[in-house]
Formats: structure tokens, sequence, C-alpha cells
């Protein structure tokens, strides 16, 4: 190929700059000419475009966010809106295209690719649920920032003697919650892949503030998918008598600088990315399998179930105190 493009699509992800840094690298070092399309599908399908140079992308590893911006494209879910994008790739020369998101963005590479034009898909998505990866760029980044903001909210909620009721973010995955309860020490987890009893939470709270050491604050990680959590803060307060905060961490996850693991991760996925398209393969989508990068079918990869981390989330029962 002598011509490639790049896009972000949907939502941001620390990492996300690394990726498109090491797709204009790699596919410049190859002779390639590399075009940065700005917006995703939206971008794609207006012809919001930048030539890239290794110049153009130095500086960007450590930014989160993604310097070719991003956005949602509800036309590009029509097949009809699928064959303008093709045509704008025709018309630019496109040979190739990079699609850094989720199994939305997935979904319109793998039908640009039945067009005839070769897509590679990276993870991108702090909410670790892309099925065919144990591992999507920023969310290490992500789980990062909410122990930090956890921290720092413990600190009052000792002061004050208060239950924090905190919502993390993951529409449709606990991943994050799981593993930053964990990280945080926090006394219960709420997530959609498990049943909760609010009753047995507030009676371990009960209990802990009755023994003899006598903790009186504590720590309730909710999954934002739950989609109640200022329900659930009121009736742990009305069931204990502890006075119980919401604190919804919202879109502060999801910017801040990258973390190494997504900063190195994002770069191998975007090599590989280039890798594939240099031999004419597309339809791809890169994921991590075994602690070693991968590429599997786009729709063999969106068919996958990815498992919940069932064993850490006993764990983190057995711990929690």
């Amino acid at each position: 190929m002598k011509k490639i493009g790049v896009l972000t699509s949907g939502g941001d992800a620390p990492g996300m700059n690394a990726a498109v840094r090491a797709v204009a690298r790699a596919g410049i070092s190859k002779g390639m000419e590399v075009v940065g399309i700005k917006r995703g599908y939206v971008g794609l399908l207006n012809e919001e475009y930048v030539n890239m140079t290794a110049r153009s992308v130095s500086g960007i590893i450590q930014r989160g966010g993604t310097c070719l911006y991003t956005a949602r494209c509800p036309e590009f879910r029509d097949m009809e809106g699928v064959k303008k994008g093709k045509a704008v790739c025709d018309k630019l020369g496109i040979e190739g295209l990079v699609v850094i998101g989720g199994d939305g963005s997935f979904r319109g590479a793998g039908d640009l690719s039945s067009l005839g034009v070769p897509c590679v898909g990276i993870p991108g998505t702090i909410d670790n649920d892309i099925q065919c990866t144990e591992y999507t760029i920023g969310y290490d980044t992500a789980m990062n920032t909410c122990i930090e903001m956890i921290d720092k909210l413990r600190d009052t909620t000792q002061s004050h003697d208060r239950c924090s009721v905190v919502e993390v973010m993951g529409r449709k995955a606990g991943y994050i919650a799981v593993n930053v309860a964990i990280a945080v020490g926090a006394e219960a987890v709420i997530t959609l892949e498990r049943d909760y009893d609010l009753d047995a939470i507030a009676a371990k709270m009960v209990k802990t503030m009755n023994t003899k050491e006598g903790k009186h604050h504590f720590i309730i990680v909710v999954a934002e998918g739950i989609g109640k959590t200022d329900v659930i803060a009121r009736e742990i307060q009305e069931k204990t008598g502890v006075e119980s905060r919401v604190t919804v961490l919202g879109h502060v996850q999801r910017g801040g600088s990258p973390t190494l693991r997504d900063r190195v991760l994002a770069t191998e996925m975007g090599y590989h990315a280039v890798e594939l398209l240099e031999q004419g393969i597309g339809n791809r989508i890169i994921g991590l399998k075994d602690g070693k990068v991968y590429d599997i079918d786009i729709q063999e990869g969106l068919a996958m179930k990815k498992p919940f981390i069932d064993h850490r989330y006993d764990i983190f029962y057995d711990v929690a105190y």
C-alpha cells in the first residue's frame, strides 16, 4: 500500500495518541503516505483530514484524549453511509484504514472492509469491554485515575465517619469497578455481572462498626451501568445510620496522561496494524491474548463473549472487611 489512513472513533481513551503516533511513524518508515482523519467516520464522510509526518506526531505520546478528535457517526451504521465512506477513500487514494475505537467502530470497519477498503481495528476504550482482547488501550490509565481520586476521597470520608458510594465508568461492564475496589480497599463492589444484596452489605458495615476496633468509614464502588447510585446510597444510610454520599467520577476517567502500559501496548498494536495493511490484509481486530499482540477476523472477534473476572470478584469479597 502507498497510502493509508488512521482515525479515532467513539469514546476517547488515554493512549489513543500513542497508537496514532505508532501508525503514522510505522507507515512512514515503510514508505507509505499516512493521512489522519479527523472526528472519526464523521470526518471521513466530510473529508476532514491532515497529512501526517514523523514530526506532526512528535510530542503526543504522553497526551490524553486524541489529537485527531472523535465523534459518533449514526450515518455510518447504514450501508449507504459506508458506501459514501468507500467513495471518499477512493477519491483520496486511501488504500487501507486503521480504526481506533470500540465495538461500534469495528462494525463500521468490517462493513468498509467488505466494500474493498481493508480496515484494521485497534481496541481503544477505558471499559475493557472488547470481547476478543484481554486488554484495551486506556483501561489502565482510567483505573489509576480512579484510584487516585478515591484515595483522596477516603481522607474526607474517614474524617467525617461517612460512607462514600463511588460511581465509576463501565456502562455494560464491571471490570473497572472490581479492580478499583480491590486496589482502594473498598468494603463492597456492585456490578451488573453479579447480583447484589444491600441488606448484606449494610449488615457487614454494622458488624464492622460494632467490632472492638470500630471502623466507621466505608467505600462502596458501583459500576455506572447499575444506574441508581443515588438510590443505593440512600438505602445504605437508612439501613446503617451512616451518612452516605455519592461521588460520580464521570469523564475525568477518560482524561490524563496515559500510563506506561497504555503507551507501550498502543505502540505495539499500532505497529502491528500497519504490518497487516502492508500485506494487504484487512477486516482484522488487533488484540492481546496470553500477553501477546495478535489479530482476529472482525466478525469473529465481535461475536465472541468476554468472560467476567469472577475469581477476582470472589477474592475481593474474601479480603474486604
